[in-house]
């Protein structure tokens, strides 16, 4: 395992938080933190494998919710596109919401302003001080939407082409 690979400002977190710091732990943060994707526990457990062959499912499980109870993991749902699959993602990141396509999956994330005043708007109207805030949008990409409907279709009425 590279430790280098793990910013030092997200270890520099984890011992801030009292954690103590494991290889494994550190393996599991790393692989979440450096992911482009959105994994759910049996991928990360897959992906530390590789790196690490001694690592169980069970050490991975435990370090998720290690991870999330102090506060550096966030455990998402996704629109429940596949059931009840949960995905993790690290809270370093700059607050975002999640564009979920109800069709194929694909996982979008928004960094915008509106999201920023949302919550100060939340902060000041209900003087509700927000300390984590998670959006999800649920819809169709720009692939799974298909041809636009005509004005004259019936709402419910199948398009050419399937969609």
């Amino acid at each position: 395992m590279n430790p280098a690979s793990v910013p030092r400002d997200a270890l520099k977190v984890l011992r801030e938080k009292g954690l103590r710091i494991t290889k494994k732990r550190e393996l599991v943060f790393r692989l979440i933190h450096v992911s482009k994707d959105h994994l759910d526990a049996h991928q990360i457990y897959e992906l530390a494998q590789l790196e690490d062959p001694a690592i169980n499912e069970v050490t991975v499980y435990r370090t998720l919710k290690v991870l999330k109870e102090f506060g550096l993991i966030d455990e998402l749902d996704l629109m429940h596109h596949e059931g009840e699959k949960h995905y993790y993602e690290t809270r370093l990141k700059r607050e975002h919401a999640h564009l979920v396509c109800m069709r194929c999956g694909a996982v979008l994330e928004y960094f915008g302003d509106p999201l920023r005043e949302m919550k100060e708007q939340v902060e000041s109207q209900f003087g509700f001080r927000v300390k984590v805030a998670r959006t999800e949008f649920g819809g169709y990409c720009a692939d799974c939407q298909g041809p636009p409907a005509r004005a004259d279709q019936p709402v419910g009425e199948a398009r050419p082409g399937g969609g």
